[in-house]
């Protein structure tokens, strides 16, 4: 059989926590005939769905790893990754959307754009991914797409139109019209796998005229000859391949968003939506992909989807297994046959391709090449996730993806000395693995500390420590990230003088320091007539940045500083890179004390959603938490409160959230910004530092 790329889709299913992404995938695996049998995610029978194919995502009834599979849906072939929607998992979302050419935007039919929703579309948004939403649970009790698709135009800003409409809602959902072809489609058989196509019910036809209306009006925007048509022919004129045309023209400008209905846990409305990802997702050929050429300069390359030319892979997630370690690539250009020679631009190194597979969650099936577009698995090699595997002698590099940073941390000890061995071997596979994940051991404490995106990532990594490892681990209190920086701008003139028997050292650095809102750090220089010679500028930076590393106030990495530097001295024989380095910590020092240091902790955005019975309950577990309101609605009897509060006053919330509302409210949290801490918390934490220091010193 000839390949044919155009037949191709990547796709991933991305959405908020609970919309039913896992149980689309489900449903799309069961229509495809890829299993025969549904399962529930939070099945009864235990068996549990096969995206979510860990022990710990089958009893959380959550997933925690994106999972892949390639699925047959008439003559097209789908790869499909299904991602988590809990933030604590945010790199799985990125690193799948890094190589996906298109997504299906899930949505709750009766929470509508949620917050992590929000999220979901900017991550969406920063690379460029064309999406379609489908607004799942219909069958749900307060249930309106209209009212989703209304909220995905003014909460997330796209251009949203229904492509179908729901044949009843709640419990009386039957089927789906298709504003397109303007026919009714009921889905019969036991797990709705016949599709009946029917005229529209009369009590619809009106409504269906009218969103159809509106539909080849956004459409004809993208496809000129379409307006004209419309004009002459009046709506029902028009020919239906020139809508979808039209349509696809918007989605894949990013300029469009289809908005699909159903419900995949009753089996209603799927096989359109699989439809639809053939009719208006991207293939592989219709995406821009660029590598930067690294023999040129960083140079952009665009990327041919073709299998002629030589490859570009790029690997974006490990899995440390039980056979070693499997590497997921996308293959952008070219292909990858069993036996081929490929090298690794970051670590320069050559490597034969032993064992290729097409993963379906967790079972493999082998396979003899991977064609261009197409995600597979590689076995047993080494390299990390974002590198870029190339062959024929090109050098490229693909833009690596958004990894923020870790903002809690916690210190894990091993239980005995068998659990230590083991706790190595799991830290060395989880941070390579997943990169918001990092461990260290503190110089001071001697303490392993594990970082992480949120209580529930550390949590998942330290369960998996004592299931996959058998690894017993006592955690400590988890500790905030809390940085330091300046109000006030302050000058130093710091002379560095040491002599020894011999050369000495000595450096005179003059200039300021000032607050800095956008950055970290800035470094300039300002020295005139040759003060400092120029190769001792370097070792000037080089000292501030090592002086920022640790704060005289708690001893947290200081940020936020714009350090120039105008006047200096140095000396013939005494002055080196050594003296001017001291030279710059010793200034640092001296102008920190004056530019009224503060200490700064991670502000996150919190937003909780429950029952409006318990909204004052929500207002009062924010207030008590230093928190501040930024918003409230309220719709169909649901809350959802939007606050910003410091993560350290957040520990142990998810508990005090159940108990306050009956189990019923849940919350998500992400990273906002770094805010100012009150006085009084300040006080606390500079006394704790000190005393950790007398400790120390004892």
């Amino acid at each position: 059989m000839d390949f044919d790329i155009s037949k191709v889709r990547n796709i991933g299913i991305s959405a908020h926590i609970d919309s039913g992404k896992t149980t689309t995938s489900e449903r799309i695996l069961f229509y495809c005939n890829k299993i025969h049998q549904i399962h529930e995610v939070r099945g009864k029978d235990g068996v549990g769905a096969v995206m979510d194919n860990m022990e710990l995502e089958r009893e959380r009834g959550i997933t925690i790893q994106s999972a892949a599979t390639q699925v047959q849906w008439k003559d097209y072939t789908i790869n499909l990754i299904d991602t988590p929607g809990h933030v604590d998992f945010t790199v799985e979302v990125e690193r799948a959307l890094r190589v996906l050419d298109g997504a299906i935007m899930i949505l709750c039919a009766v929470a509508g754009v949620q917050s992590q929703s929000i999220t979901v579309d900017r991550q969406l948004k920063r690379y460029h991914v064309p999406r379609i939403a489908f607004v799942n649970k219909c069958d749900r009790q307060g249930a309106n797409p209209l009212r989703v698709r209304m909220q995905i135009r003014e909460k997330l800003g796209l251009n949203a139109y229904m492509m179908e409409l729901p044949i009843g809602l709640e419990d009386k959902l039957e089927g789906v019209v298709d504003l397109v072809s303007m026919k009714a489609i009921y889905f019969d058989g036991p797990n709705g796998e016949d599709l009946r196509y029917a005229e529209i019910p009369e009590h619809m036809k009106a409504d269906a005229q009218k969103y159809r209306e509106e539909l080849l009006d956004a459409a004809s925007m993208f496809d000129d000859s379409l307006m004209e048509d419309i004009m002459e022919k009046g709506y029902d004129g028009v020919d239906e391949a020139k809508v979808i045309a039209a349509i696809r023209k918007g989605t894949l400008a990013e300029q469009f968003v289809g908005v699909f209905c159903g419900s995949a846990h009753v089996n209603k409305g799927i096989q359109p939506l699989l439809d639809a990802v053939a009719r208006y997702l991207p293939a592989p050929t219709e995406v821009k992909n660029t590598a930067l050429d690294l023999d040129n300069n960083e140079a952009p390359v665009e990327l041919g989807s073709t299998a002629d030319k030589p490859t570009v892979a790029l690997a974006f997630k490990l899995d440390d297994g039980q056979y070693g370690q499997l590497t997921y690539v996308r293959i952008y250009q070219g292909k990858i046959t069993k036996g081929q020679e490929l090298y690794n631009t970051r670590s320069r190194q050559r490597f034969k391709v032993g064992r290729l597979v097409r993963m379906n969650s967790a079972q493999m099936e082998d396979i003899n090449e991977g064609t261009p577009g197409d995600i597979v698995a590689l076995f047993g090699i080494d390299c990390a996730s974002g590198d870029t595997f190339c062959s024929g002698g090109l050098n490229y590099s693909m833009a690596s993806m958004y990894v923020p940073n870790p903002v809690i941390s916690l210190s894990i000890t091993p239980k005995d000395k068998a659990a230590a061995a083991q706790m190595a071997k799991a830290l060395n596979r989880f941070t390579k693995e997943d990169p918001t994940f990092q461990t260290y051991v503190d110089p001071e404490s001697n303490q392993t500390i594990i970082k992480g995106m949120g209580e529930l990532h550390l949590a998942v990594y330290v369960e998996r420590m004592k299931r996959e490892y058998k690894c017993e681990v006592v955690t400590g209190a988890p500790e905030v990230a809390y940085r330091e920086s300046i109000t006030q701008r302050a000058d130093f003139n710091y002379t560095h003088k040491k002599q020894t028997g011999g050369s000495g050292q000595y450096g005179r650095v003059a200039g300021f320091m000032e607050p800095l809102a956008e950055k970290d750090y800035e470094f300039v220089d300002a020295i005139k007539g040759g003060a400092i010679p120029n190769e001792y500028i370097p070792s000037c930076d080089k000292g501030f940045k090592r002086a920022m590393e640790k704060g005289s106030l708690i001893g947290a990495p200081v940020v936020g500083v714009k350090c120039t530097i105008n006047d200096g001295q140095y000396h013939p024989v005494d002055s080196s890179d050594i003296a001017f380095q001291t030279a710059a910590i010793g200034a640092f020092r001296e102008a920190y004390e004056k530019a009224k240091p503060v200490i700064l902790e991670p502000i996150m955005k919190v937003s909780i959603e429950g029952p409006s019975e318990f909204q004052g309950n929500m207002f009062g577990l924010i207030n008590q938490r230093r928190g501040v309101i930024i918003d409230s609605t309220d719709e169909n009897n649901q809350s959802t409160v939007n606050a910003e509060v410091p993560l350290s006053e957040m520990f142990g919330f998810s508990t005090v959230l159940r108990s306050s509302t009956q189990g019923k409210a849940e919350f998500t949290m992400e990273f906002l910004k770094y805010g100012r801490v009150p006085n009084n918390v300040s006080d606390e934490l500079k006394k704790a530092y000190q005393e950790k220091l007398k400790a120390e010193n004892k």
